[in-house]
């Protein structure tokens, strides 16, 4: 191949690593996606910057960890100015396009201040994280009569499917045996089927959107990148037919969970475990009503993947375009006491990432597993690296994966960091933490786990010993587990200290700084000579400063 590849970069909602046949589920078998794994690279330390949808998304979209680009939880605006990928790529004449959820909220304070239309071209792109939106849908939105940034309902209408709500009247509810109505944000009702025919469902809609969009791109001609961004498996669990009853109880794995960490003194995790979601996933009968349904979702994933990757064969794609699969973080389902996201366990921070780069140059690694630490904010400076975009490492903090799909050497990382700003939730108002304080950070070097929480002791997981995370030894006073928290606090407070906001540091205005001695601004210089001997240039070519 000669030309630059396109990329499609695929992300599911909330689907955990371990819930894919190539990740090892016992029972949940992913035909299509380990496909992609065999033509490609499985990674298997890969590291979100949040363990919640909206931070994760804009390190995913901007390479920035969220300290950096300041979005630190769902409907938080990511500010005006804050560079995306999609900026990164324009420049080189690529597009950036959207097909699917984003979770982003404009910052419409900043453009009003800067006097930018919402409307407008640049104005759109600011208020959809730097893509080209040819369909986005946030779905979660059960009181609002029409989403007005999707087609779905629409969709759903012209097929039949009417009402106020079709998104939650359809695709997220399901119907009792004398056929009323029954919503799926009630975890009870999860092994219904949904009330909307597989094929017109928001998996099976988005499928077919992304494909709408290849389509025309092949008439436009401009080298692409398609982030086609699934809302499912997320909540309300609730699949279509035959998805919904695939699965059952013998097909749930154990828990992962100790009494010890029931009964744990730390106030956070305490305060975790009182939170309404954790206590509602500690209920096995809660796990074994939604996880078949969660389990179906996927396996519905997977099937659209399967139809989705043919369809690109037949047209031909393939062999140009580079296949991202990844998710914007994981799901507890009980384990450790807890539901939903928003810690740090392997099931919550930890996702599964598989690239597969068609390019000759790939041949090396193909069908490789890589155990390397990576990072969600890598996946950008990956793909600008494939679409012709230079390195900017003022800006972007992630680091480029393509030493490790190529099989060479130049891709390296001790840490990997994660970042939660709980002040909305239970935990905050049940231990009375001001916003300010509601923080915790992560840092892992692939074996310790340490997370500072502000206000609290810290807690560590050694992973090596307990790869099921449930010993907290934040509080051993062991010579081994002191020495280690003390190394990973410094660890942390080095990469604290670190710039990270310098983006307008760019190599011209860094070659300008030095070229202030030739412009004729000499600062300690004491005479000619030493000037001539530091800068290799005579005093007297010097044009006089002020003077023509």
């Amino acid at each position: 191949m000669t030309k630059r590849p396109n990329v499609l970069w695929i992300m599911a909602d909330q689907l955990r690593f371990d819930y894919l046949s190539c990740n090892g589920h016992p029972h949940l078998q992913t035909p299509h996606i380990d496909a992609l794994a065999a033509r490609g690279v499985r990674f298997t330390n890969t590291y979100v910057q949040s363990p919640v949808c909206g931070p994760s998304r804009m390190s995913a979209y901007t390479g920035r960890y969220v300290r950096s680009h300041g979005s630190t939880w769902n409907g938080m605006p990511l500010r005006v100015g804050e560079p995306t990928l999609g900026d990164h790529l324009r420049e080189v004449g690529a597009r950036a396009v959207l097909v699917g959820k984003t979770h982003m909220r404009a910052d419409a304070e900043g453009m009003a201040w800067l006097g930018i239309d919402p409307s407008s071209e640049i104005g759109v792109r600011v208020s959809e994280c730097g893509f080209e939106p040819f369909e986005r849908d946030d779905g979660l939105h059960p009181d609002s009569p029409r989403q007005h940034w999707s087609k779905y309902d629409d969709y759903l209408v012209e097929h039949g499917f009417s009402s106020k709500n079709p998104w939650g009247d359809f695709a997220n509810s399901g119907k009792d045996a004398d056929g009323d109505l029954l919503s799926a944000w009630l975890l009870k009702n999860s092994r219904l089927p949904a009330n909307v025919p597989e094929e017109h469902s928001e998996t099976a809609y988005m499928t077919n959107r992304a494909m709408d969009f290849m389509t025309e791109a092949q008439e436009d001609g401009r080298p692409w990148l398609c982030h086609l961004s699934y809302i499912k498996p997320h909540w309300p669990y609730i699949v279509p037919a035959p998805y919904h009853d695939m699965y059952g109880e013998k097909h749930i794995v154990s828990p992962i969970r100790s009494e010890a960490e029931r009964e744990t003194e730390h106030p956070l995790l305490r305060a975790y475990h009182q939170a309404r979601v954790c206590r509602s996933f500690s209920r096995d009968y809660v796990r074994e009503c939604v996880i078949p349904a969660y389990m179906g979702l996927i396996k519905q994933l997977d099937d659209n993947l399967g139809r989705l990757f043919a369809w690109m064969d037949e047209q031909g794609l393939s062999e140009n375009t580079i296949i991202a699969f990844t998710s914007d973080h994981g799901d507890y389902m009980g384990d450790h006491w807890m539901g939903d996201k928003d810690f740090y366990h392997e099931v919550a921070v930890k996702v599964p990432l598989i690239i597969a780069d068609p390019r000759p140059e790939a041949d090396a690694s193909r069908g490789s597993v890589k155990d390397e630490l990576v990072e969600m904010i890598d996946l950008a400076p990956t793909f600008m690296n494939a679409l012709g975009c230079h390195a900017k490492p003022h800006v972007i903090e992630g680091r480029d994966l393509t030493p490790l799909l190529h099989g060479v050497d130049g891709f390296s990382r001790k840490y990997a960091i994660s970042e939660h700003d709980y002040h909305w939730s239970d935990m905050a108002r049940i231990l009375g933490v001001p916003q300010e304080d509601a923080h915790t950070i992560m840092i892992f070097d692939g074996r310790w786990k340490y997370v500072r929480c502000e206000g609290f002791r810290p807690i560590l997981f050694d992973l090596e010993t307990d790869p099921d995370e449930v010993t907290d030894l934040g509080g051993s006073q062991t010579p081994e587990h002191i020495g280690v928290r003390r190394r990973m606090e410094a660890a942390l407070l080095e990469w604290a200290t670190r710039h990270h906001t310098r983006i307008t540091a760019t190599p011209e205005v860094l070659a300008g700084q030095k070229r202030a001695a030739k412009s004729g601004v000499l600062i300690g210089f004491w005479d000619e000579q030493e000037f001539k001997d530091d800068t290799g240039m005579a005093f007297d070519s010097l044009k006089p400063v002020g003077k023509q």
